[in-house]
């Protein structure tokens, strides 16, 4: 893809982001398309000078990821509805106005990703889901199931976090310690235990995977955690970090770009890079 004077600007802006996928992945939705367009990663530090440098670039959609989903709100220029329920944005919309003024607007994709990739294997509606961690993805992710009318168990290790999330979302607070006492079609882990370079990391004793049917692991490097495969050894149907991210990616790149984006070439693009930096 060449870039020249007419390339539109595209990113993801967080602190630290140069480990990202996402660059991979909507890069090689422009080129499949044939679009003039270029996603760069941009790590940003503070926040409200960074929206002001992209604003003057001539930025047209960014993504946004930790720290600053939550930081970014106070200086939109508006917010979708369903993002400010979730109080988090991850994805920015540039729209040029008259006078040289941009406006930007935040929404939150994070929530469809991972109920698109969790439709793909139960109805979620009346499904019975628990979901470990309480920090910003299991906030989106939450929401989102609550919203497609699964019953949400909300487990943690830190019992306010996790009692203060239960009561954001209005569903159930169990410790963590106690899931064994606990029965649901779905298990989903939103915290970072499993990643490298924990590979041995596990969320949940593995004695209990066989009491779920389908076993979510929002982590990605490495794409078979070991929840996903002791979860796959014990029978569940199984979803890796990939399909999350590449859902809300997706959601993303239709947002900024009006077209249907060509998921296929997109999944490969980071499954080739996952295996390029596993080399």
């Amino acid at each position: 893809m060449a870039i020249d004077g007419k390339t539109e600007l595209y990113g993801i802006i967080g602190n630290p982001v140069r480990h990202s996928l996402s660059p991979v992945m909507h890069n090689a939705g422009f080129a499949d398309l044939a679009m003039n367009r270029a996603y760069v990663p941009l790590e940003v530090k503070n926040i409200k000078e960074g929206l002001t440098g992209l604003r003057a670039l001539g930025f047209r959609g960014v993504s946004v990821t930790v720290p600053h989903k939550e930081a970014v709100i106070p200086f939109l220029d508006d917010i979708d509805p369903v993002a400010e329920k979730i109080g988090a944005v991850n994805t920015l919309v540039f729209q040029p106005r008259q006078g040289g003024q941009v406006h930007v607007h935040g929404l939150n994709t994070d929530w469809l990703g991972a109920n698109t990739a969790l439709a793909e294997k139960v109805s979620l509606a009346g499904s019975r889901i628990l979901v470990i961690g309480a920090g910003g993805s299991a906030k989106a992710v939450g929401f989102g199931l609550i919203e497609a009318g699964a019953e949400v168990i909300i487990a943690n290790r830190t019992a306010e976090s996790g009692k203060a999330l239960a009561d954001l979302l209005g569903c159930t607070f169990i410790p963590l310690a106690e899931v064994t006492n606990v029965s649901a079609d779905v298990l989903i882990n939103t915290t970072s235990v499993g990643m490298e370079p924990d590979n041995e990391g596990i969320a949940v004793p593995p004695s209990l995977l066989p009491g779920f049917s389908v076993v979510m692991d929002i982590v990605y490097a490495p794409l078979e955690t070991r929840l996903l495969r002791e979860a796959r050894a014990a029978g569940c149907q199984t979803i890796d970090g990939l399909a999350m991210l590449l859902y809300q990616g997706i959601a993303q790149f239709e947002t900024w770009t009006g077209k249907k984006a060509p998921q296929d070439v997109m999944r490969l693009a980071l499954e080739e890079e996952l295996q390029r930096r596993a080399a």
